[in-house]
């Protein structure tokens, strides 16, 4: 079954990840950490006027009452990288993938909890096929934002805080901007 969504022609970054979460760990492997137990997506989404998507973890969750970009783990039963970016996606906020725009450059790589297993993060800018309603998974998130670069590099949001989850991810948010930017001066 063809996958819903499309993919930006010549873009390399995400032909390489249009393929199972087993494929891509054999083939990098040893590039970027050779104990790697599994992958985990992020997904990156702009509404029309240019805000950023932000996700409020659950208060009796990991990292509670922390921002982050929607995202999880990689599961087996997802045909492809991609494919696990979408479905983590519409399962955390409802929307759904239209098209993966860019695979950010780079891999984040972190430890779980006791450090006994290690994960690849991978990023990606994606459209929508609607931003007009967000619906959450209570158990995972408690609240969302529409963020500016400004909001994200401050962590603040109208007067308030805005804690993101972690120095890699309040980079890979300002890499969206960035990334956003590049798209637009391109096009």
């Amino acid at each position: 079954m063809p996958a819903p969504f499309t993919i930006d022609d010549g873009i390399p970054s995400l032909t390489e990840c249009n393929v199972p979460a087993r494929t891509w760990l054999s083939n990098n492997i040893n590039r970027h950490h050779p104990r790697l137990s599994g992958l985990a997506t992020s997904t990156f989404v702009f509404n029309p006027s240019g805000r950023l998507l932000v996700l409020q973890r659950a208060s009796d969750d990991s990292s509670p009452n922390l921002w982050e970009a929607p995202g999880g783990a990689v599961d087996e039963g997802d045909a492809t990288v991609l494919e696990a970016a979408a479905r983590e996606l519409r399962e955390e906020s409802g929307l759904v993938v239209s098209r993966f725009r860019r695979c950010f450059p780079g891999v984040d790589v972190f430890p779980n909890r006791d450090r006994s297993r290690f994960f690849a993060r991978l990023a990606f800018l994606v459209d929508v096929e609607s931003c007009l309603v967000v619906r959450l998974d209570a158990r995972e998130h408690q609240a969302f934002a529409w963020a500016s670069e400004e909001d994200v590099r401050c962590q603040t949001l109208d007067g308030h805080p805005l804690p993101i989850t972690g120095r890699e991810m309040r980079r890979l948010l300002l890499e969206a901007f960035r990334l956003r930017r590049e798209l637009e001066t391109s096009s």
